[in-house]
């Protein structure tokens, strides 16, 4: 979600070459879905239990709703929208992504979905010159570092003297892309094949990599802590473009959930937290408590949405299959914080004429996020201090959250003095102590795309199951509808239940 970031969040990694061709595009009659809707079948409509009310299960809900069933989506939290969390307890008209903050122009089923409800959207700035570098405490600017990559501080081999982290990806990468350019999306199966069972760090070491080409590779792609990661989410990202013209919905990333949410008011019921599925031969309930105390309600289908890291409280009778416990206990799921300023000025503009990019440091902070766009009518800003994901998210969860905004506020003002001057408050978001979401996103270890996600999407009984973690899009809001509607449509299309004959 995403992003869900990510659902999630991706770092800033931009290549000098043409992009390459789309991996894995929407199919067509996905793609169709936001303006035509599922296509239409006469039949009795449908009672659906949708369990969690992110991006997934809104869509889920909003798409059988227009085909005339009947959906009750049970929400545990005060809000919609899971892992798309648009912080607005700043001054009037600021606001801050705590989750999702970037749609990529490739992800056209996102797209279409804003272009349903009306979203104005807006560039998104991923790599700007005057952003910084801040390592073993010099500080350059993101352009003399890529034209004199000799200044930073790395133990490289002699044959990595004077080239860029890029440069070295690109190359490092130049075979599976080829691949895809001859092949298209059939290259897919092959390259999971061939690199499925890789690690990141693996990876870069077969490509001849030296540690201190991966360690500058770690910081300056901000991937340091998740090098232990599967490579081939890395590869399905940046060879489906992931990172080309980003985009972001003007005043927050919440208005696309609040406009999957007008239509659904009355299907959606707040605090109620789910506990357990049972399962009948032509039903199944969901059982749930709320503050008041424990209730259930019944459907002819469902659909869960909660991410593994959650479902694995919840009982099930019957069981689920072997399989899909063994996928709810061993998916990975990455940690992320972010810690937020609101600023007096946005100095950063006026003392380095940054607007947007992000800035890459040794510190514990990693990297801070700049407003992609300038508001003459308003000096204040606000400031993402510091984006971290894995062990290095890990460390600042472990503090409490006034800690964190003192410990941010000394090490941004070793790259911006000004900062002391200039902050007002702040606010941080850890998603792995969130109850709610238990991790940022699903990021598969080594192997387990080819051994988990047949698993992970597979429906139990009348159980069907979405979220970004059920799509190939982690940490995407991409992923987190795709799957939504698969679930939709699953359903829509599944016969009707004797009971309701």
């Amino acid at each position: 979600m995403e992003q869900l970031e990510a659902v999630n969040e991706e770092p800033a990694e931009v290549s000098t070459e043409e992009p390459p061709l789309i991996a894995e595009p929407v199919p067509a009659e996905v793609l169709k879905t936001p303006m035509e809707g599922l296509e239409s079948i006469p039949q009795v409509p449908k009672r659906v239990i949708i369990v969690g009310g992110g991006v997934a299960g809104l869509v889920a809900a909003f798409e059988l709703l227009r085909q005339g069933h009947e959906p009750l989506i049970l929400e545990a939290q005060r809000r919609v929208g899971g892992r798309i969390y648009t912080l607005r307890d700043f001054a009037p008209g600021l606001y801050a992504e705590a989750g999702a903050m970037r749609i990529p122009r490739v992800h056209d089923l996102t797209l279409e979905y804003c272009r349903l409800f009306g979203l104005e959207l807006r560039p998104f700035v991923m790599g700007n010159p005057k952003s910084l570098v801040y390592l073993e405490g010099q500080r350059l600017t993101m352009g003399e570092a890529d034209a004199e990559p000799g200044r930073l501080p790395f133990d490289l081999a002699e044959h990595e003297l004077g080239r860029t982290y890029t440069e070295m990806w690109d190359e490092a990468t130049r075979e599976v892309r080829e691949l895809y350019d001859r092949v298209g999306e059939a290259a897919l199966s092959q390259v999971i094949a061939d690199y499925d069972r890789y690690s990141i760090r693996e990876f870069l070491l077969m490509r001849g990599f030296s540690e201190g080409a991966i360690e500058l590779y770690g910081v300056m792609s901000f991937r340091e802590a998740n090098l232990n990661a599967a490579v081939i989410e890395q590869l399905r990202e940046i060879i489906g473009q992931a990172f080309y013209d980003m985009q972001e919905v003007v005043g927050g990333m919440d208005r696309l959930t609040d406009a999957f949410y007008q239509p659904l008011k009355a299907y959606i019921r707040f605090g109620a937290r789910a506990v357990a599925f049972e399962q009948g031969e032509d039903s199944v309930t969901v059982h749930y408590t709320t503050k008041s105390g424990t209730f259930s309600e019944t459907g002819d289908y469902a659909v869960c949405t909660l991410p593994f890291s959650v479902l694995g409280d919840l009982d099930a009778t019957p069981e689920w299959s072997h399989g899909k416990r063994k996928a709810i206990r061993e998916l990975n799921y990455n940690a992320s914080t972010k810690i937020l300023f609101q600023t007096r000025t946005r100095f950063w503009e006026r003392e380095d004429g940054i607007v947007g990019g992000t800035t890459a440091t040794d510190m514990p902070i990693r990297r801070m996020v700049y407003p992609s766009h300038s508001n003459p009518d308003d000096a204040r800003g606000t400031l993402l201090a510091s984006y971290t994901w894995g062990q290095d998210a890990l460390r600042w969860e472990a503090m409490d959250p006034e800690t964190r905004i003192e410990e941010a506020l000394q090490q941004v003002a070793k790259i911006h003095p000004e900062v002391l001057d200039e902050f007002e408050i702040g606010t941080s978001h850890a998603w792995y102590e969130d109850h709610y979401a238990r991790g940022a996103f699903a990021l598969f270890e080594p192997g387990q795309e080819s051994l988990l996600q047949a698993d992970i999407q597979r429906p139990e009984g009348r159980v069907y199951f979405a979220g970004e973690h059920c799509s190939l899009w982690h940490a995407w809001i991409q992923g987190a509808l795709e799957s939504g509607i698969r679930a939709a449509r699953q359903i829509h299309e599944a016969p009707v239940p004797v009971a309701a004959r």
